[in-house]
């Protein structure tokens, strides 16, 4: 039976994650079954969208990209991601970074000097968290007391292709205890983000839908902007993790096109 209580007060807008919703990352990216045709499904009923991702490893544009690649109709000013935002931020602050990202996107930083580090910028690095990068990280916050700590988002783990990946939560919340500071975090589940991405469409957040995987940057992260979360059961969703015991989604979906499914439906009975 269609769960209608998420749809019952219109939604004039959605935001959608990538990885887990859309389609999962690795060596070959792999759509998701229906992401596709979900998508294009809300374009062609005039619903306007923004893939709201966390992911530091690839610029908007290498999103876009990807997408595009495995059938969606997605162009690049619909796709939010942390690292354009951390870059305003490093310019509105004068900040010069010591980077740990990914090396597909370190070359996104080099506008900035980087030869005496005042704060440290953290992305999903992947095999760049070495040891040593981290205690070059710990090592700056622990000497200049005060500098920031910025992370692009507090994920615990992704899903990729072959399985369950460590995200740039732990190593955030590592630095964190180790240093005594509190990152500021530029990516969901901050509200700022969220806005942003809403901004974009003209959408109130409680006209808006967030659809994920990751019921804490996700889901927690949208309602505490008083965006309604759904939670897909694709991606790195677990069964054990329903019901959780302190983020009640708005609605559990087997996948994105499920949802989108229930939507168009609802409406289209409210029509007629």
């Amino acid at each position: 039976m269609m769960e209608c209580g998420w749809i019952a007060h219109g939604i004039n807008g959605f935001l959608l994650d990538v990885y887990g919703v859309l389609y999962d990352s690795g060596s070959s990216d792999i759509a998701i079954d229906g992401s596709a045709e979900a998508v294009k499904k809300l374009k062609s009923a005039g619903i306007p969208l923004r893939i709201c991702s966390n992911t530091s490893s690839k610029t908007s544009q290498m999103v876009a990209a990807a997408l595009t690649s495995l059938g969606f109709e997605i162009s690049l000013d619909e796709v939010f991601t942390p690292i354009p935002a951390v870059k305003q931020y490093l310019r509105q602050n004068m900040l010069r970074p010591y980077v740990i990202v990914d090396p597909a996107v370190e070359a996104e930083f080099n506008e900035f000097d980087q030869s005496d580090p005042n704060c440290v910028v953290l992305g999903d690095a992947t095999t760049a968290f070495t040891y040593t990068r981290l205690n070059s990280a710990f090592r700056l916050l622990m000497q200049q007391p005060g500098i920031p700590l910025i992370t692009m988002g507090t994920g615990k783990y992704y899903k990729d292709v072959d399985g369950i990946m460590l995200d740039v939560g732990p190593f955030t919340k590592g630095l964190e205890y180790a240093c005594g500071v509190e990152a500021t975090v530029i990516g969901k589940p901050s509200k700022e983000f969220f806005m942003a991405a809403l901004s974009s469409m003209n959408v109130d957040p409680q006209d808006a839908v967030m659809i994920g995987d990751d019921i804490v940057s996700d889901i927690s992260g949208a309602q505490a902007c008083g965006v309604r979360g759904i939670q897909v059961r694709t991606g790195k969703y677990r069964p054990e993790d329903e019901p959780h015991p302190s983020i009640k989604p708005d609605a559990y979906v087997d996948n994105l096109l499920h949802a989108v499914d229930d939507f168009l439906t609802y409406s289209a009975k409210q029509l007629t």
